[in-house]
């Protein structure tokens, strides 16, 4: 799916200025007059970014990436305000927001500040499509798999995990390359990354 630019802001001619200076820029772009309409219309598949006004009636900006938080949406957040102090920027930052902006704002600045972004939010995708991926392959393994895994992940030679695990070293190679099979992994390198994200 390709990503859209998500614009929040109850001015609208802002709105319509962001828009056009976006899509003339190739980008796809949703415009909405407040938080309630974007929460709405938003879900987790959809990839992009969030142009959040700090200050509207209703639901404030904060309070956006608030809910957006509560429901488990990680998207990136540009904070676009017309009257922002360094407290509530940094308030924002600490949520999690990627950029806190001061309007107006060179067209030429924020667009690269929301291609920034987007390419966050495609990193932040890969990422957490990695970690499903490795938690889905590790919950087919058998006990004594996850073992193995574990200890190999933790830097122990074959001939270590045998002594610990009280089995021969040719057991473990064999569980091993059972594990690397069902874990999708290239090399140990990459089995260590795996079980990065396995923890329970």
């Amino acid at each position: 799916m390709s990503q859209t630019v998500f614009i929040v802001d109850d001015d609208e001619s802002m709105r319509d200025a962001l828009t056009q200076l976006l899509e003339a820029a190739g980008l796809r772009v949703e415009s909405h007059a407040d938080g309630p309409a974007f929460l709405a219309a938003y879900a987790e598949d959809r990839p992009g970014c969030l142009i959040l006004d700090m200050a509207m009636p209703g639901m404030n900006g904060t309070e956006v990436q608030a809910a957006l938080k509560a429901r488990g949406l990680p998207l990136p957040i540009l904070f676009l305000t017309g009257h922002g102090d360094i407290p509530m920027a940094v308030r924002a930052m600490q949520e999690g927001a990627v950029d806190f902006l001061e309007k107006p704002i060179p067209g030429s600045t924020l667009l690269e500040r929301v291609k920034s972004a987007l390419m966050l939010d495609s990193e932040w995708r890969q990422t957490r499509l990695y970690a499903q991926t490795a938690q889905q392959s590790h919950a087919r393994l058998s006990p004594r798999e996850r073992e193995i895994m574990t200890l190999t992940a933790s830097g122990l030679t074959s001939k270590q995990v045998a002594q610990q695990l009280g089995i021969s070293p040719r057991t473990v190679e064999v569980h091993r390359t059972h594990v690397m099979h069902k874990m999708g992994a290239a090399n140990v390198a990459e089995l260590v990354s795996m079980a990065a994200h396995c923890k329970s």
